[in-house]
């Protein structure tokens, strides 16, 4: 069977499968569809855990970015996996043992407050819809390539599939079904990697095949391969860090602390009987998520090496296929500058106007003739987020490998799609709803209320699927940003500073959101041709802002909270409660 054929089948297959466990474990409760009744075991939750954190961004997106950025890709790598550990170690166990749905609830009642509830619940559809904009648009990349659709209607297919796991089985559903998407999406990010690292090294370890020496006789290995390569091209060395340090700090720490304040990640551990369960299954979804994230540096060191052999300096009449079919969808474009009839790459624009090719806003296909700059000798215009996908097509793998990938390009991107709907239909139905504006609301109403909010949720979503503001990991790293600038001082300060009141939490709130939110607003949509190095603010970009906003929000939360009324003593005891492990006799009770 050919390529398309293979992926029609197994996309069909997976899917079949996730509608079919959602429709077994239909939620029939708020319980069951806020955290599943609270009864999975460890390691399912920890698989749930790693497939609802590895998201279109981490599959699609990451390995492309390292591919283009090289060593400055890395702090994709530091931010995501160190953030992680800070949820898992620091405020998981904490919030797992105060025992509610959702963050706005942990907030709404550590801050003694209606207020410091709506504020938490803005601040969270505010980080779910920037995050999930990422996830529809991969989804609509991997459906337009490989199911050959428009990006448009592969977006509308991911909404409905979607609809129907999320919408129906709540957290119940999604949680069982993650488990099947996290086995799907590392099946298909590892087969290639294994494939092309023997290619390349004979090393059937992609880790090791990394630092390992090329088989094509040079006695270089990969990394120095790819820095001598792309050095001939003109590029600035694989190796070699481009980002000032203080912009790579800042953009780990925005990464980590956003990570720490990921609100569909943190109800994951609600879902488990008891707080030693929650610890457990943190330990197994960093296991589970290890497997990716090791392998994510040499799938994109193998992808650059590829396409660079590839592509540069082959006659468009010889190109392989896989080059003309992502050009026919807009994601590589092709400019013959010298009129030789041959691709040349090398650094800088390939056309005016860029991205000719690529913005999907244009929708008709059509192509303008327009004079390329002479100042570049470049003739490629290439979308990172496809170098993944890609990858197995320009390495010339098996038909089924190509298939694999595909199918777990969207299992990626649906597993935290569906993640993120959920938490905020929770915060609309739970927060918003019965917590502030109904509160005599009967169970059933509820219920009701959640689903039509996760309905109204993926229409937004998709809108924003087929009209991105950026590529899958930048807008991701967005979302990463404004978690780490308002919930995350939020929930720190709850759990760990007893004297933070309701004044300085909602005030650290709104105004870290705010200047996160302006900052990059400003520099990606209002004067984006200032998106340079020497016109940020302290020279750190808008992907990196977070960690400032996260910093204004503690500082503001502090001072304030020192300054005005002192916390209530039951919101004292509260605190101290969380703090002390189950089972442990509290000293008050002497």
């Amino acid at each position: 069977m050919d390529a398309q054929t293979l992926t029609y089948l197994f996309v069909f297959l997976t899917f079949g499968l996730y509608i079919g466990i959602a429709i077994w474990s239909r939620a029939g409760s708020t319980n069951e569809f806020y955290v599943a009744g609270g009864g999975v075991h460890p390691i399912a939750n920890g698989m749930a855990t790693a497939a609802d954190w590895m998201s279109a961004a981490s599959f699609i997106s990451m390995a492309g970015i390292i591919a283009f950025m090289g060593y400055d890709g890395t702090v994709y790598l530091m931010g995501w996996t160190g953030g992680y550990v800070i949820l898992a170690l620091l405020l998981a166990p904490y919030l797992r043992k105060f025992g509610e749905f959702t963050v706005p609830d942990f907030i709404g009642t550590r801050y003694y407050s209606t207020t410091a509830r709506i504020v938490a619940v803005v601040c969270l559809i505010a980080i779910s819809f920037t995050y999930i904009a990422g996830q529809m648009r991969g989804v609509g990349i991997v459906f337009s390539q490989f199911l050959d659709i428009p990006i448009m209607w592969g977006v509308v297919v991911g909404m409905a599939i979607v609809f129907m796991y999320a919408v129906l089985g709540g957290m119940k559903g999604i949680t069982y079904t993650q488990v099947a998407q996290y086995c799907v999406l590392i099946f298909a990010y590892l087969v290639p990697a294994i494939f092309i690292s023997i290619m390349i090294t004979g090393v059937p370890v992609p880790q090791l095949g990394l630092g390992a020496t090329v088989t094509d006789g040079s006695g270089l290995t990969v990394l120095d391969k790819l820095d001598q390569t792309l050095a001939e091209l003109g590029f600035a060395a694989y190796t070699q860090g481009q980002k000032s340090t203080v912009d790579v700090f800042a953009i780990t720490m925005a990464l980590m602390i956003g990570t720490a304040g990921l609100p569909h990640v943190i109800v994951r551990f609600f879902t488990v009987p008891k707080v030693s369960d929650a610890r457990k299954s943190a330990g197994y979804a960093l296991l589970f998520i290890a497997l990716l994230y090791t392998t994510a540096p040499a799938v994109g060191a193998f992808a650059r090496l590829n396409f660079v052999d590839t592509v540069h300096n082959t006659a468009y009449t010889d190109v392989a296929a896989w080059f003309k079919s992502w050009e026919d969808i807009g994601l590589i474009g092709w400019r013959d500058k010298n009129q030789d009839g041959k691709i040349q790459y090398h650094p800088g624009a390939p056309f005016v106007g860029k991205p000719q090719y690529g913005d999907q806003r244009r929708g008709d296909g059509s192509r303008d003739v327009i004079n390329p700059p002479t100042d570049t000798a470049n003739e490629v215009y290439v979308d990172r987020d496809i170098m993944v996908l890609a990858n197995p097509e320009i390495a010339a793998l098996p038909a089924w490998v190509i298939a694999l990938v595909a199918a777990g390009g969207l299992a990626a991107a649906l597993s935290t799609a569906a993640g993120l709907l959920l938490v905020i239909s929770t915060s609309v139905s739970h927060d918003l709803i019965k917590k502030t504006f109904s509160r005599g609301l009967s169970d059933k109403k509820e219920l009701l209320y959640a689903r039509i909010s996760a309905a109204t949720a993926i229409v937004i979503a998709g809108y924003f699927g087929i009209f991105p503001f950026g590529f899958v990991a930048q807008v991701v790293a967005f979302a990463f940003g404004l978690a780490a600038a308002s919930l995350f001082p939020a929930i720190l300060l709850g759990i760990f500073d007893k004297r933070t009141n309701t004044l300085g939490a909602v005030t650290g709130m709104i105004v870290g959101l705010a200047f996160t939110l302006y900052y990059i607003v400003y520099f990606k949509f209002i004067a984006p041709e200032l998106n340079t190095a020497e016109h940020w603010w302290l020279g750190i970009s808008p992907e990196g802002i977070g960690m400032i906003g996260a910093l204004l929000n503690l500082s503001i939360a502090m001072i304030l909270s020192r300054l005005s009324k002192p916390v209530p003593e039951a919101v004292l005891k509260l605190v101290e409660n969380i703090r002390i492990p189950a089972g442990v006799e509290h000293p008050h009770d002497h």
